[in-house]
């Protein structure tokens, strides 16, 4: 869809039509190289250090009807009959917070792109705002052979899932508008049709980067708040929250103080690596390690109840590790499902429902666990807990090692040439995260074997490997010492 941007020296006007408050801070593009920091809320002033002890000075207010959310859109749908079609139309997807939001903002796309031509629904402050927004360079809209430089790390095939969810979201929004006369015209015909995925793409990174949680609201876009850049939250000098009236604001923080023409800050949260590349489209420059990874996991092919484990795991099958200082830390309610098996104590029985369904439910040596997440504190109750620890660390370690072989074989496949533009925002970003995920795992390997060693070495363990049929229990043969 063709964009028709505003100038950010329209800004400030549009901030007094719609009673935005701005207080000695502007909007300015701060730009840089090789990533570009995109607008920021800046001090046109100096600003703090003051000897009273009343509350934080207040930067920016926005009046609580352009917090763009659910509860927004919802109310907006009531006097715009198109926007009102389409959640109709798309259903349940409408009604959750990102949906909403999302299909808001691609109408306010839609009928920006279409001032001094055609009228549809009904313009407000976001129809403006939106035309301000840069482009958001997170990977899903990085191109094709820039997304390859995350093949080997964590976020590939997170990325590919993610690509494969927007694609089924677009679809379904086609699908169940393509029979409203004016979607069909203007969104999907050959000849007059201009929304396209891209469109989609930009939405939802809008959405992911710039998306604030607020007491009152829950999940919304805050105009002009959504434009504060990322330091750490030591160095961070504001925060937002909401005031009595429901306006959200952007405070300075007790003891923090800019200086006009420094940037305001605020932390996104203690995030690793990874999950600031996913959601913002960088890794905060202060950063010296990944912070934690995560990793999806298989049950083994030859495990007889494979297909069971699959279908009553109730969280996604995937371990996060944390790796921080000498410390390390693990969690996956996940790995336990695939640790024990019938011979353990695990079992499976198929119910019949008072619906007249069926229902899989699962057994720890007789009793019934209503959440299979608890599974891990019946083994820790166990009299062989020290030897399903074992057998977990040891998966999770050959899953390690595997993931690290896969990150130095990707290597190979980078173009030697690539990328003709040395130093391009998605080379830096990816290089960066490949060497901090690269440097974690290489640490949680070390770190697992010593784990491993102290396990094998304990009375419960030995005494099992003792037995006759105790190696094969433990992992089919491996070597655990």
């Amino acid at each position: 869809m063709k964009r028709q941007r505003l100038p950010l020296s329209a800004h400030l006007a549009w901030s007094k039509l719609n009673s935005v408050e701005l207080n000695a801070v502007e909007i300015q593009h701060v730009g840089g190289s090789p990533v570009d920091k995109g607008l920021a809320v800046v001090a046109s002033q100096d600003l703090g250090d003051r000897l009273d002890c009343g509350p934080p000075e207040v930067l920016i207010r926005i009046p609580r009807e352009l917090i763009l959310s659910a509860e927004m859109v919802a109310g907006w749908a009531k006097v715009d009959g198109c926007l009102r079609d389409v959640l109709m139309a798309v259903g349940a997807f409408g009604k959750t917070d990102r949906g909403a939001v999302m299909i808001f903002l691609t109408m306010q796309l839609t009928i920006s792109s279409l001032v001094g031509l055609e009228k549809l629904g009904v313009a407000g402050p976001w129809t403006e705002y939106v035309r301000f927004l840069p482009s958001v360079f997170l990977p899903t809209c990085w191109a094709e052979d820039e997304q390859d430089l995350l093949v080997g790390t964590s976020l590939q095939f997170a990325l590919s899932a993610k690509l494969n969810n927007l694609s089924r979201e677009f679809q379904l929004l086609r699908k169940s508008t393509e029979r409203i006369s004016w979607c069909e015209k203007l969104w999907w015909s050959d000849k007059t049709g201009s929304l396209n995925f891209q469109d989609w793409l930009d939405a939802d990174a809008w959405y992911r980067s710039r998306v604030l949680h607020l007491p009152e609201v829950g999940n919304a876009m805050v105009p002009c708040i959504d434009m504060v850049n990322h330091r750490s939250l030591e160095d961070a000098t504001a925060y937002y929250d909401q005031d009595s009236n429901g306006d959200a604001v952007l405070r300075l923080r007790d003891g923090k103080a800019l200086s006009s023409g420094q940037e305001a800050s605020i932390s996104y949260g203690c995030k690793g690596a990874a999950e600031m590349v996913f959601s913002y489209g960088f890794i905060d420059e202060s950063m010296m390690n990944a912070g934690e990874i995560v990793l999806d996991l298989e049950v083994p092919d030859d495990d007889p109840l494979r297909k069971a484990k699959e279908t009553v795991s109730e969280s996604p099958p995937r371990v996060r590790i944390a790796l921080n200082g000498g410390s390390m830390e693990w969690e996956s309610s996940f790995i336990w499902l695939i640790c024990v098996n019938e011979e353990d104590g695990l079992d499976f029985k198929l119910l019949q429902s008072t619906d007249g369904g069926t229902e899989l439910q699962v057994f720890w040596k007789g009793e019934y666990l209503e959440d299979v997440s608890s599974l891990e504190g019946f083994l820790k109750a166990d009299p062989l807990w020290e030897i399903f620890r074992l057998r977990a660390v040891s998966l999770l370690q050959g899953r390690v090692e595997n993931q690290l072989v896969r990150l130095d074989q990707s290597e190979q496949t980078i173009p030697s040439g690539y990328p003709a533009q040395p130093q391009s925002q998605a080379w830096v970003t990816a290089a960066r995260l490949r060497e901090l995920e690269k440097q974690l795992m290489e640490n949680a390997i070390v770190e697992l074997e010593r784990q491993k060693v102290i396990l094998i070495d304990t009375e419960c363990v030995r005494c099992y490997l003792g037995g006759v049929s105790g190696r094969e229990q433990l992992g089919g043969g491996e070597d655990f010492s």
